[in-house]
């Protein structure tokens, strides 16, 4: 049985498709979420690289920042109860998944069996989020996918002392004005990042096993922040940023077979 999870975020768009609620079969990413053509082209493209069509999808969930607005899906869940059933999907005996978007950041507390029991979400301030990030890669010119191995390079990270998106951003371009070298300042804002999801972190509640998830887990900068402010190993994979997705998709397998 094909089911398809479709998680449409403020800045992109993510499709998963699994076989029995266990098998990942495809996966796809476009550049676009909420507003945009994103979805209809992620949705697409995962029915492409599987060879399917939508007759062939049993079941479609739909999740994420502009999951309310999707006509396609058969039902929308919240991107919680996704997330924690995507990741927990690939890191077995998980109990906390980190989840860094673009516009928010979510601290998932799981059971032992993988069930959400709490969660603590930034969605008020830029701040701690994909965003903040986007605005200082523009800033400094940079490609935001660039910024982890830019970090790599620092020898001391740059203070970055303004909690808030518009103080920090006139606070880097002062520091880049006075001399102070790229690498430092991209690893001054990653461990920013840190600081802000960190202390979001220490308030649901941080147990191993540990995860990030989102689009900022592909940041080795702010994982390896992260792990050290939080005193613990964070796990990544490359469908960090499909989890949501995965979680819609095992969702919509499980409430298939309760409706047969």
């Amino acid at each position: 049985m094909y089911t398809l999870g479709v998680d449409i975020g403020s800045t992109t768009s993510k499709c998963v498709i699994m076989n029995d609620g266990s098998d990942i079969v495809a996966t796809s990413l476009e550049i676009g979420g909420m507003g945009t053509s994103g979805p209809e082209d992620s949705v697409r493209e995962v029915l492409d690289s599987a060879g399917l069509n939508r007759d062939d999808i049993a079941r479609t969930i739909a999740t994420g920042y502009g999951r309310m607005k999707y006509e396609d899906a058969d039902g929308e869940v919240s991107e919680l109860t996704c997330h924690a059933l995507g990741a927990s999907h690939i890191f077995q005996g998980l109990r906390t998944v980190i989840d860094i978007g673009g516009q928010d950041a979510k601290i998932i507390s799981l059971s032992s069996d993988g069930r959400m029991t709490n969660f603590v979400m930034n969605d008020k301030c830029a701040a701690g989020t994909g965003r903040f990030l986007d605005v200082m890669a523009n800033i400094l010119r940079i490609d935001v996918n660039d910024m982890g191995k830019l970090a790599e390079q620092a020898g001391q990270p740059a203070s970055i002392s303004s909690t808030c998106t518009v103080f920090a951003e006139s606070e880097v371009i002062s520091q880049l004005a006075n001399g102070v070298k790229l690498p430092e300042l991209v690893a001054g804002i990653c461990d920013s990042v840190a600081s802000r999801v960190s202390a979001l972190a220490r308030r649901a509640g941080v147990r191993e096993k540990v995860c990030m998830s989102g689009g900022v887990a592909h940041n080795d900068a702010v994982r390896k922040a992260l792990e050290k402010k939080l005193e613990v190993s964070i796990e990544t994979s490359p469908l960090s940023q499909h989890f949501g997705a995965a979680g819609a998709a095992i969702y919509a397998y499980r409430q298939e077979l309760r409706n047969k």
